[in-house]
């Protein structure tokens, strides 16, 4: 039988009474009567006593079991009096301190719960947890626009979203293997991402860790940087032969005129016109190669376009204003280049189109022409430098607007009209 603190010594009390009062009781000449009245008071007397001496004790005791009752509830706010330097008093001290620690270590990790929450929410990779049930238990803002859900992720099976996610995404989640894959989203336009996994057990259950990643800016961006450099080394190389190939032509004109030698003055001509040609394209491909930092100032939309339409011929909703932030002649070059190319498909001036939307968060430029547009097979290639479907083509003016929509942190997809013809889509940031 199990029997509380404050009962064992109103029952010690009471068996030290009893014992001490049988010798008294056997010596005194009284009545039964007289003994059994004295043996009643004397008990009493002492669980009283007792009971008074051990009350701090007992309600101490009471008050260290509620707060442990709380620790075991995870609230940590309870705090004991400490009036008595005993060793209850003691013990009571150390439940304060102990309570304090916990409390401290539990408000820092709860700052580390709010900052990593920050971080992974605000953070542009794909982010989503999943546990051995395959449904999603985590999720951050990056991976609902990913999949393009208006609402969280969480309580969803991953078998489900999947099944709604853009082509590409279910093999390369289902094949658990790490690396580059490839997206198709409804406009046709493919994305290069990168996938990584990782697993660890959480609440006796294994969980797997989903990271998806945007790399197609990062890969176009090393990949013009080679390019760059690339047309760095050429130029420095065309620049060196240039000139001291000019010094000679213009030595040789001057020796050739004593003569009087058409066929002579005529390889000189042409020799002639070659060089500028040649010093042409070095000046192009060295402008693409070192094209400065754009410098943001606000731009009149309406404005831009009335003097582009000075010099080429296209329509545009004459009134519609709006203001957009770029660089002013980085933005005009972009549009001549747009304008320029539309001209050159094959489609009718009329038939060109520059339309502009704007969002609180972007502005959209699209180029639309109805000429021959571009074959699938080569879509992914006439943003290249050095890429042209032109025979007489350099392969610059696409990869000239890439590299200012890049500069701008902006966005440049091209995709075949389904009336004929193409259409350029260019997004900027606001």
């Amino acid at each position: 039988m199990r029997y509380r603190m404050q009962t064992k010594i109103n029952m010690i009390a009471f068996v030290c009474s009893a014992v001490g009062l049988i010798p008294l009781l056997w010596m005194l000449p009284w009545g039964i009567f007289d003994k059994v009245l004295l043996a009643i008071g004397v008990s009493s007397l002492s669980i009283l006593l007792a009971h008074h001496l051990f009350r701090d004790t007992h309600e101490g005791l009471s008050a260290l079991e509620m707060g442990l009752l709380n620790l075991k509830d995870g609230e940590y706010s309870t705090t004991l009096s400490e009036q008595n330097e005993d060793e209850l008093d003691h013990l009571c001290h150390l439940y304060n301190h102990t309570v304090q620690q916990l409390r401290d270590e539990k408000h820092w990790l709860f700052q580390r719960e709010l900052l990593l929450d920050k971080v992974t929410q605000s953070s542009p990779e794909a982010l989503f947890l999943v546990n051995d049930q395959q449904q999603i238990v985590f999720s951050n803002i990056a991976a609902r626009q990913f999949f393009n859900a208006k609402q969280g992720l969480e309580g969803r099976l991953l078998t489900d979203l999947l099944a709604s996610a853009p082509k590409g995404v279910s093999e390369a989640v289902l094949s658990a293997k790490q690396g580059l894959f490839g997206v198709v989203r409804d406009d046709s336009e493919t994305q290069t991402w990168h996938i990584s996994t990782g697993n660890f057990v959480l609440n006796n259950q294994v969980h797997t860790l989903y990271i998806l990643k945007q790399m197609t800016r990062e890969l176009s961006r090393q990949e013009v940087a080679v390019w760059k450099k690339v047309i760095r080394i050429i130029s420095h190389e065309l620049n060196n032969s240039l000139g001291p190939i000019s010094s000679m032509l213009h030595s040789g004109k001057i020796i050739s005129s004593q003569f009087n030698e058409e066929r002579l003055a005529r390889v000189f001509s042409t020799i002639d016109e070659r060089i500028k040609h040649l010093s042409d394209f070095v000046h192009g491909y060295g402008k693409f190669a070192k094209l400065p930092e754009p410098k943001l100032t606000s731009i009149d939309w309406q404005d831009l376009l009335n003097q582009l339409s000075q010099q080429w011929t296209f329509a545009y909703d004459k009134t519609q204003y709006a203001t957009l932030v770029a660089d002013p002649i980085q933005l005009e070059q972009l549009l001549i280049n747009l304008i320029k190319n539309a001209h050159e498909s094959g489609s009718e001036a009329k038939h060109i189109k520059v339309e502009f939307q704007q969002t609180p968060q972007q502005s959209i430029i699209c180029v639309m022409d109805k000429g021959k547009g571009i074959a699938e097979t080569v879509m992914n290639n006439v943003l290249v430098p050095f890429y042209s479907t032109k025979a007489s083509g350099s392969g610059l003016g696409l990869a000239l607007c890439r590299e200012i929509t890049d500069a701008h942190h902006g966005h440049i997809s091209l995709s075949n009209r389904k009336e004929g013809g193409l259409e350029v889509r260019v997004t900027l940031p606001n």
